[in-house]
């Protein structure tokens, strides 16, 4: 979305360019900040928007998020992290079915 291209001096284009751009960022960024990730919570909360949270508590919530990610991690490096021949062997069964 281009507000005033091509009309007028070239510096009132660019301000019209600068003023669009500005306009585009703050409706995204308002728009984005909208969303609610999955616990909860709205894209760009931080911990001290909730400070009647204990920060232990906070913390075990994010240790227990973090390795839940390594484990999922782990278990799909072992499920993908296939030799040749094993990869050989899953498309020959592939192509049977």
């Amino acid at each position: 979305m281009i507000i005033g291209f091509g009309f007028g001096s070239p510096l009132m284009a660019l301000l019209m360019l600068i003023i669009t751009a500005s306009l585009s960022y703050f409706i995204f960024k308002a728009i984005r900040g909208r969303q609610v990730n999955h616990d909860g919570r709205f894209h760009g909360d931080y911990i001290d928007v909730y400070p009647e949270q204990n920060t232990e508590e906070v913390k075990a919530q994010m240790r227990d998020y973090y390795q839940e990610q390594r484990r999922h991690a782990r278990e799909m490096m072992r499920e993908y992290d296939l030799t040749d021949e094993e990869i050989e062997k899953r498309i020959e069964q592939e192509m049977k079915k």
